[in-house]
């Protein structure tokens, strides 16, 4: 008999999709972002991160990924983005679950959160770099 396997929640484990096609589960705890940073989890080189959060307020930061798109997936809630370009900063409304945003690979990006909303994202992380708004 097959053991049985609980599924996963992106509120407790990210996803790591591995530049040779296989998945690995990241536990998520208080320590996560700091390991990340440092290096701890290695360079994500040709990976890519899926996380999932939820968010009460306008981020305090921007954000550029210099080595691969993100993909930003609306759940729920009411979510613009802000894309700052050559010639601006051009918007994308997420207004209704399933709405998604392809950020271009160093394109800086920061969020206005309309109302409570719940994000899935998967991100190239290789060097990602923030700045404050």
């Amino acid at each position: 008999m097959k053991a049985e396997t609980n599924p996963y929640n992106l509120a407790s484990t990210y996803l790591r999709l591995r530049s040779d096609v296989s998945v690995e589960p990241l536990e998520v705890d208080e320590a996560f972002w700091r390991t990340i940073a440092a290096g701890d989890l290695g360079s994500f080189h040709n990976e890519f991160l899926v996380t999932s959060h939820t968010m009460k307020s306008d981020w305090d930061h921007w954000e550029m990924h210099p080595h691969g798109d993100e993909i930003v997936c609306l759940l729920d809630g009411n979510v613009t983005f802000l894309l700052e370009e050559g010639d601006g900063v051009s918007t994308v409304e997420l207004k209704e679950g399933g709405a998604f945003a392809i950020v271009p690979t160093g394109t800086w990006h920061t969020a206005k959160v309309k109302t409570p909303s719940r994000m899935l994202f998967i991100t190239a992380g290789e060097g990602t770099q923030h700045r404050p708004v």
